[in-house]
């Protein structure tokens, strides 16, 4: 029988079963309501439960390891400081250098020295020469209930240069170009000691440094002066030589003299015919005037013949060859003799200079003998330790409160 039916046939029976199911709902709903109260009340205690032991194992454990540490492991760390600087013993003038550098008054050369003197102090070479003079292996692992800084005999080389970096810091300020290192140790004497050679070597590099560009230029022009002093040296014997060979001190002026006396004959000669001329106009061909004056003229041209045989004929002892011959050994004499000048005044200024550019390491502040541990920070550590684990628990609890919003 449908709702509409019952409803019109049988109205009490209409109402009657509409009553039981709403009894009946009503008593579902209220089991579903104590199941849901009961399962949250769970999931509070679940929740509690986790609270406390999320709590002791990120914050409390730790924090409590590291007080444990801190009370009877932690060595104290002692730091010796000073500050240096790079100079030059007569620096050029700042408005020569360009840029930001020449305004604020630095030396890019200093900045650069600089540079190369930090890389040198974390080297492997400077460790090797610590460990020689220092035993640096030795005064770094004698702290050996403080496993956390000290350092293990057993580790390599590679492990111990990063080692002695982190216990040598240093800091370059570019305002004042001036270098700040701070060397750690666990005792102030070895701290200070160690700082001590730290600059000792730092003087030598930059001595080394200053000296090498300046000794190479040197090296460079000795060379070129024996070079110099060499080939002028053979020049010189060469001409020396050509000049004994042909007993003529000077070809070019044995020629030019050759030549004029050539040229004095020829005027000599045209005097001569002038005057056989006008004497054979009144006087016989056989004459004593006639025939001494054709002889006269005959002696002039044989001289000049001769001579302009020996000026310009083509033989190993003409007065031309030999003075072309001479030209060459004297110019390459003369150029070998400037060679020479400009050699030597040449290794007297590179002698000049690696005095001028002579650098020296300045010591602005002795190394420091401390009196007072520097690290380890023991409160400043243990607050910041607390707040990085109360973040971190703080991360765990809000990673778990998603999760359970996700479940229901």
């Amino acid at each position: 029988m449908s709702k509409l039916s019952k409803f019109i046939k049988r109205p009490h029976l209409f109402f009657k079963d509409a009553y039981l199911k709403r009894t009946d709902k009503v008593e579902e709903l209220a089991e579903f309501t104590q199941k849901t109260r009961q399962s949250m009340i769970n999931a509070h205690k679940a929740g509690v439960w986790f609270l406390s032991k999320s709590f002791i194992a990120i914050v409390i454990i730790p924090f409590t390891l590291a007080v444990f540490y801190y009370l009877f492991f932690a060595a104290d760390r002692y730091v010796s400081e000073n500050i240096i600087s790079i100079r030059q013993a007569k620096e050029s003038s700042i408005a020569g250098a360009g840029g930001l550098a020449a305004l604020v008054g630095i030396n890019p050369s200093s900045k650069e020295d600089m540079l190369y003197l930090k890389e040198y102090i974390h080297s492997l070479d400077m460790l090797k020469t610590l460990e020689k003079e220092l035993n640096l292996r030795e005064i770094y692992s004698k702290k050996k209930f403080d496993f956390l800084y000290r350092f293990y005999n057993f580790l390599s080389q590679e492990d111990f240069l990063k080692y002695y970096q982190n216990r040598v810091e240093i800091i370059y300020d570019d305002m004042s170009g001036l270098l700040k290192i701070n060397t750690e140790a666990f005792t102030p004497k070895d701290a200070h000691d160690l700082s001590i050679l730290i600059l000792k070597h730092s003087e030598s590099f930059v001595n080394e440094l200053s000296h090498a560009m300046s000794r190479k230029q040197f090296e460079f022009a000795e060379i070129e002066f024996k070079k110099a002093e060499e080939r002028f040296s053979r020049a010189k014997e060469t001409l020396l030589a050509f000049q004994n060979q042909y007993g003529i001190l000077n070809p070019i002026e044995y020629a030019q003299s050759r030549a004029g006396l050539v040229w004095e004959f020829e005027v000599q000669l045209a005097k001569k015919e002038a005057e056989l001329s006008a004497i054979t106009a009144y006087l016989q061909e056989s004459a004593p005037q006639v025939i001494t004056l054709k002889n006269e003229i005959n002696a002039l041209k044989a001289q000049i013949e001769k001579g302009v045989d020996r000026v310009t004929k083509k033989s190993d002892n003409a007065s031309n060859t030999l003075a072309s011959e001479y030209q060459t050994l004297a110019i390459e004499a003369n150029f070998s003799e400037e060679l020479y000048k400009l050699s030597l005044q040449a290794i007297e200024q590179a002698r000049i200079e690696s005095t001028k550019q002579i650098k020296y390491l300045s010591v602005v502040q002795q190394p420091s003998t401390p009196e007072s541990a520097k690290y380890p920070r023991k409160i400043y550590n243990l607050i910041t330790l607390l707040a990085v684990l109360f973040l971190l628990y703080g991360i765990t609890q809000l990673i778990k409160a998603t999760i359970e919003d996700h479940k229901y």
